[in-house]
């Protein structure tokens, strides 16, 4: 016996229109629990600690090494080189440190 199976049709997929609605409200209502910290973080932005300490810090390195080179009885070629780097690189310094400030990155795009 050999039985006649009917053939399966696929069914058509169930379109169904719904309408959501959602209310958004942030998770974290409240006081921030780090605004000091980005009000320290401002600040030391603003009164650009870091770059003065730099600053400050290759000026003395720059008066040591020029008062040790004009100590030395006999410099030599390499003594006179590191001199010449030394200085030469706080041009360097002292042009980077000049030019960032709040305008010129307000210029360039930034905040």
């Amino acid at each position: 016996m050999t039985e006649i199976t009917p053939e399966v049709k696929p069914e058509e997929p169930v379109k169904k229109k719904v309408e959501l609605e959602l209310e958004v409200t942030p998770n974290n209502i409240g006081v921030n629990p780090f605004q000091k910290w980005v009000h320290l973080a401002k600040t030391v932005d603003a009164w650009r600690i870091f770059p003065r300490i730099f600053v400050t810090v290759y000026i003395v390195l720059l008066y040591d090494v020029v008062t040790w080179f004009m100590e030395l009885k006999e410099p030599n070629l390499e003594q006179a080189g590191l001199v010449s780097i030394v200085v030469g690189a706080m041009a360097a310094v002292f042009g980077i440190y000049a030019g960032t400030n709040k305008q010129s990155k307000a210029f360039k795009g930034g905040d």
